[in-house]
């Protein structure tokens, strides 16, 4: 039987469908609870009323789809979805307490898009969601360009192109922001767990060598030492000086380490934040600094990075795609480099309205006939398998939106540097006041 979410908003914001597939109604009325803020929530509680319902219009965006259910299990309906040119399109979440390889496996071959497992936890839920469905939305703006396309004849290879480099760039993105939440929920509670553990650690051992101390000043004041001959060759033979010592030092490294990790997973949540196409006022230094963090790994082989900040204000951008632009550059900048190198990053304040964000690298430089194509999608001179040539194209486009250029100064066998101008206030953000 399928169910109208009656809590579902019909405003017309809120457009995107989501058909909640379950026999159980509590498992519905849950997701359905998750989702209806940001949707418009159908339910089926078979897989039969599943099948009539994505077929039925207004078609549903996306199915979260159980597996286990008595007449036809998930397995099955999605079977009958990919095979019907009607419903072939819509995306498959499958959300079950199976958990293991093998009917992950099966369920990714039949074509599932993802897979959420029981019991359900909000964060991952509402991040998978939001992923399928902006990945959804990109391809029919793909389908509806090309359409459009093909009846250009004069510069109908290009746009397709920017249209496609542009898919390329949500999906990335919108996946990257689900690992990011994944992430968060995964990885903060157990850091919490240790990293509070390892404190309450830290005190045991100082009451435990306070107590050790107060028995020897005690020993000390008894006079007769031989009652003592044994614990003091027992001292002695471990060495408790430098257990002490030591012991308390490892549990500094331990904390050290700990906040090491909380930091790098948030620097990714803040690299590809669920907010990130939200226009807001941002440091660019904050942001190149958590991009560094995350490419730390790329770098640190091949170069030293040399940071030269200068006094620039905050600028209104949209965060987390100028933090691709940075990844970006800096990722060629490592790349260009042959044995070990410098990559020097520097900001300044051009005039009154611009900041500029120069990169530059020892590397081995750009041939000039390569100059002119660095940008264009697809283009790369990195040996197959490195890159696929979009990078640059894409940060071409983020700058673009952000009313900026792109510089490139290049000299073979000395080096390069990639020059960011951007406005302060872009004229998109001119009406927005400075707080928002």
């Amino acid at each position: 039987m399928e169910q109208m979410d009656s809590a579902s908003p019909s405003t017309p914001e809120y457009q995107s469908i989501v058909l909640v597939v379950d026999d159980e109604a509590v498992n519905r009325l849950v997701l359905s609870g998750l989702l209806r803020r940001s949707c418009r929530v159908v339910q089926a509680d078979c897989g039969g009323a599943a099948l009539i319902r994505a077929a039925a219009d207004p078609q549903p965006d996306l199915i979260l789809l159980d597996i286990m259910m008595p007449d036809m299990d998930g397995f099955e309906v999605l079977a009958q979805l990919r095979a019907n040119p009607v419903t072939h399109h819509i995306p498959v979440i499958f959300v079950t307490a199976l958990s293991d390889d093998e009917h992950e496996q099966r369920g990714f071959d039949a074509g599932a898009a993802d897979y959420i497992h029981k019991p359900i936890r909000a964060s991952i839920v509402l991040a998978r969601v939001r992923a399928q469905l902006e990945a959804k939305a990109a391809r029919e703006m793909l389908h509806k360009n090309n359409l459009h396309l093909k009846h250009k004849v004069e510069g109908g290879a290009r746009a397709l192109e920017k249209a496609q480099v542009r898919l390329m760039q949500a999906e990335k993105m919108a996946s990257l922001g689900q690992l990011a939440a994944g992430i968060a929920h995964e990885i903060n509670n157990p850091i919490g767990f240790v990293g509070s553990n390892l404190g309450s650690l830290a005190e045991y051992l100082e009451n435990l060598f306070a107590v050790v101390e107060a028995y020897e000043q005690a020993a000390a004041a008894c006079g007769n030492q031989s009652f003592f001959a044994g614990v003091e060759a027992l001292r002695q033979q471990i060495d408790y000086a430098f257990l002490r010592e030591d012991a308390l030092q490892l549990l500094k490294e331990s904390r050290d380490g700990i906040d090491r990790v909380r930091k790098i997973v948030n620097d990714l949540k803040e690299y590809s934040h669920a907010g990130g196409n939200d226009w807001q006022w941002a440091s660019l230094h904050e942001g190149i600094d958590s991009t560094l963090n995350i490419v730390r790994n790329e770098l640190k082989y091949t170069c030293t990075v040399e940071k030269v900040y200068g006094d620039i204000p905050e600028i209104r951008c949209m965060p987390s795609q100028l933090n691709q632009v940075w990844m970006n550059l800096l990722v060629n900048a490592a790349h260009a480099i042959e044995g070990q190198g410098t990559v020097t990053i520097r900001t300044e304040r051009v005039g009154e309205d611009s900041v500029r964000v120069s990169i530059s690298d020892t590397g081995q430089g750009i041939p000039p006939e390569n100059l002119t194509r660095i940008f264009e999608p697809f283009f790369t001179t990195k040996p197959v398998g490195k890159g696929t040539g979009l990078g640059l194209a894409l940060s071409w486009g983020i700058v673009e939106r952000h009313h900026g250029h792109i510089e490139v100064h290049s000299e073979v066998g000395r080096g390069s540097t990639f020059m960011v101008t951007l406005l302060i206030t872009p004229p998109v953000a001119e009406d927005a006041p400075p707080g928002a």
